[in-house]
């Protein structure tokens, strides 16, 4: 799946919801906040998923 700037995605493999903010040499760089701080990390595309509530937003 191709990703925007500020699609809400999560680790295939579970994790926190995140935002996209940003794409780097091939990686899809997200944010998120975990309760203390705000995170970031870079993600290959196909280890991410669109969460359920982003999916319904794009079907409707």
């Amino acid at each position: 799946m191709v990703y925007v700037v500020s699609d809400e995605v999560q680790p295939k493999n579970g994790g926190p919801r995140m935002i996209v903010t940003g794409f780097s040499n091939g990686m899809v760089e997200c944010r998120w906040y975990d309760g203390y701080g705000v995170k970031r990390e870079a993600f290959r595309e196909d280890d991410l998923a669109p969460t359920e509530e982003e999916r319904e937003r794009l079907q409707g």
